[in-house]
């Protein structure tokens, strides 16, 4: 069974989410994007603590569509260095599974 990962991203805005949202339904590299937000992220950036309010962004994939979600990802970002992770899942709905595996390329 090929398998099935979850590609977080987190944006500076609820526009600039939802527009790499569409493209990667529009381009079936995801199955399903979520969108939450805003929340607080704390982080260190060339030497400084930073505090922003930031979207994030889950997309149901698979694996082997990895390289390409993360490519539209990178090229449709604002950031230098984006948030861009992704997590196995390790189980599910067989019928949401095999939905999801027949919504993408």
């Amino acid at each position: 069974m090929e398998e099935i990962i979850e590609v977080v991203s987190t944006f500076p805005s609820k526009e600039d989410a939802e527009k790499v949202a569409e493209l990667l339904i529009k381009e079936r590299l995801a199955a399903c994007v979520q969108l939450q937000g805003p929340v607080k992220s704390v982080y260190r950036w060339k030497g400084k603590v930073e505090e922003d309010e930031e979207w994030i962004l889950t997309a149901k994939t698979k694996m082997s569509l990895y390289g390409d979600v993360e490519k539209l990802i990178k090229e449709n970002h604002t950031y230098e260095v984006p948030q861009i992770l992704a997590f196995p899942v390790v189980r599910g709905l067989k019928d949401y599974l095999e939905w999801l595996k027949g919504e993408v390329k």
